[in-house]
């Protein structure tokens, strides 16, 4: 079994405080894959009241907004992620793999230097 790596990240300020992390990124692919909160929320197991909450949480936090939503109108309106919004799903995906790759050396390299079980008994006995 690969190691997977979670983690939130953190960066708070006077006023606010912005925390991504596996649950706010799933949203936002999601809302970028079905262009409805609505429907993102159900994909996720989610209610709608929680995932507009993430979603307007997010928008707070940043400089510009990382969902943008078009109400009604002859197509129904709907709602999709800004360049910030696809910007912040890429750099937390690739940080993401990038954890991943270095935990994955470091636990390899603590192997390696571990004694495997049964030469651990040869070892004990001589």
């Amino acid at each position: 079994m690969k190691p997977g790596v979670r983690f939130h990240i953190r960066e708070g300020g006077p006023t606010t405080e912005l925390a991504i992390g596996p649950g706010k990124v799933a949203l936002l692919e999601a809302i970028q894959e079905t262009g409805s909160i609505t429907s993102s929320a159900k994909r996720l197991g989610m209610s709608y009241r929680r995932a507009w909450l993430l979603v307007e949480e997010t928008n707070r936090c940043l400089v510009r907004p990382a969902v943008q939503t078009a109400s009604g109108g002859k197509d129904g309106g709907g709602t999709s992620l800004t360049p910030l919004g696809v910007e912040l799903v890429r750099r937390y995906r690739a940080l993401e793999r990038q954890t991943g790759a270095a935990v994955n050396r470091n636990l390899k390299s603590l192997l390696r230097t571990l004694p495997r079980s049964g030469n651990s008994a040869k070892h004990a006995t001589k």
